[in-house]
């Protein structure tokens, strides 16, 4: 796909100077740009879909609870 953008010649100018500076077109410094953002995007909502999931979860303790003190009975027959 090709896109078309208005940008001003002295940002433009620098801008190629700094892509060069990175042994880069500024298409390609473009073009890097938009992928991360594009993935960042997903990423984004994929950990939104995780987290929305997480909470409307009911989890799978079946009525377990953290119990500190079986922690220490179960920890102390094993060797240090």
């Amino acid at each position: 796909m090709n896109i078309t953008l208005a940008v001003d010649e002295q940002v433009a100018e620098r801008a190629r100077v700094a892509a060069q500076a990175m042994g880069k077109s500024l298409n390609q410094v473009v073009r890097d740009y938009l992928e991360r953002l594009a993935g960042e995007q997903q990423r984004a909502a994929a950990a939104e879909a995780y987290a929305q999931s997480a909470l409307q979860s009911p989890g799978r303790l079946r009525g377990w609870t953290f119990d500190r003190e079986q922690l220490h009975l179960r920890n102390e027959g094993e060797p240090r």
